[in-house]
């Protein structure tokens, strides 16, 4: 942290505890499969940010930010992603029912989800482009300073999936609260999907 500005971190503090699709899907696992799968969530989420990070240290971002047709494009594979994981979640009730001798999730599907997540949403990549460049003039010190939001990120998430997985419990004997959960979390993936398309 020696050297970095303390306007960089609360920026990036705020963007991490600010909730959006990766802190959504955290939760969300967190409350379906417990603390394990909370946990591989936040890390693919994070995983997630890798690719951004590469789009913005190689250049890559920025001709997302100046093509129009290409922020199209990757704007409305990334509406069309959350509202297949909001349809998912309606209909595949495994995704989301609790129950005591349920199966472990499968690591990579809950990895590849949170990835695609997160490389599917623009926003995140025009918000590396003015974000990064603000705090960093060269390729190494971009590097750097994505590792550190990384490393917050990664922090803030597990905070958070724990947080649902501690809450599990609570529902188990609830069915109903998991079905209305299931619908939330269904309705707020489809309403993050339709305030990416509005972009």
């Amino acid at each position: 942290m020696i050297g970095m500005s303390l306007a960089f971190l609360i920026t990036t503090l705020i963007a991490v505890a600010t909730p959006g699709t990766g802190v959504l899907y955290t939760l969300s696992a967190g409350l379906a499969h417990g603390r394990r799968a909370s946990v591989i969530a936040a890390f693919g989420c994070t995983l997630g940010i890798v690719p951004q990070v590469v789009a913005t240290v190689t250049g890559l971002a920025a001709l997302l930010h100046a093509s129009a047709l290409a922020f199209e494009i990757v704007k409305y594979l990334g509406v069309a992603y959350l509202v297949f994981l909001a349809w998912s979640t309606l209909r595949d009730k495994s995704e989301l029912v609790v129950s005591t001798d349920a199966p472990r999730a499968s690591a990579s599907k809950i990895i590849v989800n949170a990835v695609l997540l997160n490389v599917l949403n623009p926003k995140l990549t025009i918000f590396f482009v003015a974000f990064l460049p603000q705090f960093a003039t060269t390729p190494a010190e971009m590097v750097r300073l994505s590792a550190v939001f990384m490393a917050l990120t990664f922090a803030g998430f597990v905070v958070y999936g724990l947080f649902a997985a501690s809450m599990r419990d609570q529902v188990l004997s609830r069915p109903r609260v998991m079905v209305w959960l299931r619908r939330c979390f269904a309705a707020s993936f489809a309403a993050l999907g339709v305030k990416l398309a509005l972009t």
